[in-house]
């Protein structure tokens, strides 16, 4: 998913690079992550059953990423994908 269509991507190719190193730590609740599947940026809402929960910057519906497939969302990436979130909010 790219910026152009209105995603949230962080850079996928980097958070792939780290997840792999990262596989033995999962990221703390409410930490900002990236799924190095998709590049989507995601906050953890917490650890069910082995998956890491992570929920849009701006709300809404969960999703499941396994923990070796996340990676630390860069301050940069964050506050974009709120931005975006802010104004598409903002356009209902």
């Amino acid at each position: 998913m790219s910026s152009a269509d209105g995603g949230t991507t962080g850079t996928a190719g980097d958070a792939a690079a780290h997840a792999s190193g990262d596989a033995d730590r999962t990221p703390d609740t409410g930490a900002y992550v990236i799924d190095a599947r998709d590049g989507r940026v995601g906050q953890v809402m917490g650890h069910v059953g082995g998956y890491v929960q992570l929920r849009p910057p701006g709300g809404g519906r969960e999703w499941d990423c396994p923990p070796d497939a996340v990676a630390p969302a860069a301050p940069d990436v964050v506050l974009r994908a709120r931005v975006r979130e802010l104004n598409r909010a903002s356009l209902r």
